[in-house]
């Protein structure tokens, strides 16, 4: 029976990214399938990725399509933007020149399940790297609970730049940010498919205005999905903060957050223990509450950096509500001091240093929903 170019598709719909729980054919990884009689050429299109990832494909790619009956098979597996130029003076894994020319580095700030405070240690992090020194941005990723509005404290709509082709970050306590949260509705739910999410993800990206950062920070949704291999695809990460709590739950996660990073070529950073402890305000008594040590524990039997306990403390949680950062609303506390601790570890392993003049990119196709709404 002769073999289709449906066939073939069908069987690489079968292939999973490695890490990922979605194929490569929904992913648009598959760019052509090509079939003459029982001989099938398929081309393969990769983001930026561990040279591991694209032999694993391959090879999956080569049986699920000699399953369908093909003789002579060709596979080709090609990583877009990998042999271009990186911004002069980069770090090895610093951002693609052709996306953010004006960014050194990208970090993900990530985690296996949601309800670990990622986002309170991606927003901390932040604005405790830029009262180091370092120019540093925000992205919020996370595009189905974009948190970053509320804890940085803004509740309005960005401008677009004067030339119609940016949308212009917010600027406070010391960081450029931006949110999809910013965009839509703030009670409005974002219901959207792989498809939407990856171009929100992209959009932001690239229709932002970031201008000369030495670190963007992304706030990653928890979870290995589609904005987690947009982001790898998109741009060449430096790193990964992977936050957990101590118990074994939220552990289990962490795991397979640092096993996703480690299958598209991504450094992990080190791991955050948030939660970590609760020293009661009235009798001074500390309390484990969610058990204590596992995040050390992890980070050794992986071989990657510990780097630090953040406490369970209403204060945080009060800076976060209020809409600005321990970091900032009580500097000299002792979890303000352990957000900086885990900074400075962040900026030494980047080896982030200050650039030249602040120059926000333009670029083209920037929010046109958002635009017609403003």
């Amino acid at each position: 029976m002769a073999v289709s170019e449906g066939d073939v598709r069908r069987a690489l719909a079968g292939v999973r990214y490695p890490g990922f729980t979605r194929d490569i054919v929904s992913f648009g990884s598959v760019k052509d399938v090509a079939v003459d009689g029982d001989t099938v050429t398929v081309r393969i299109e990769l983001g930026p990725s561990d040279p591991a990832v694209a032999a694993t494909i391959e090879r999956e790619a080569k049986a699920a399509v000699a399953a369908t009956g093909a003789r002579a098979i060709t596979v080709s597996v090609t990583s877009a933007g990998v042999a271009r130029p990186a911004r002069p003076g980069a770090a090895p894994g610093a951002l693609d020149a052709e996306l953010l020319p004006g960014v050194t580095h990208a970090i993900a700030v990530a985690s296996g399940k949601g309800g670990v405070g990622k986002s309170t240690v991606a927003v901390n992090l932040a604005v405790a790297m830029a009262q180091q020194g370092a120019r540093v941005g925000l992205m919020d990723a996370d595009i189905y609970g974009p948190s970053i509005p509320l804890m940085m404290g803004v509740d309005e709509r960005p401008t677009v730049d004067p030339t119609g082709r940016s949308i212009l970050p917010f600027t406070r306590w010391g960081i450029r940010f931006m949110s999809l949260g910013f965009l839509v509705d703030k009670d409005a739910a974002v219901i959207w498919r792989g498809p939407m999410v990856m171009k929100a993800v992209s959009q932001l990206l690239s229709d932002v205005a970031w201008g000369e950062l030495d670190v963007l920070v992304v706030d990653m949704p928890p979870g290995t999905g589609d904005v987690q291999l947009t982001l790898s695809q998109k741009v060449r990460l430096s790193g990964a903060v992977i936050v957990t709590t101590p118990q074994d739950v939220a552990l289990a996660d962490a795991i397979k957050g640092v096993a996703m990073f480690r299958k598209v070529g991504v450094p992990i950073l080190g791991i955050v223990e948030n939660m970590s402890f609760f020293h009661c305000p009235h009798c001074g008594n500390r309390s484990d509450v969610f058990g204590h040590g596992g995040g050390r524990r992890e980070a050794s039997r992986l071989e990657v950096p510990f780097l630090g306990e953040i406490p369970l403390d209403a204060a945080i949680r009060e800076g976060g509500d209020e809409g600005r950062p321990v970091v900032e609303r009580d500097p000299s506390a002792t979890y303000a001091t352990a957000f900086r601790s885990v900074g400075e570890q962040v900026l030494a392993a980047l080896g982030a240093t200050d650039g030249g003049d602040s120059a926000p990119q333009s670029g083209a196709g920037v929010f046109g929903w958002f635009k017609r709404r403003t």
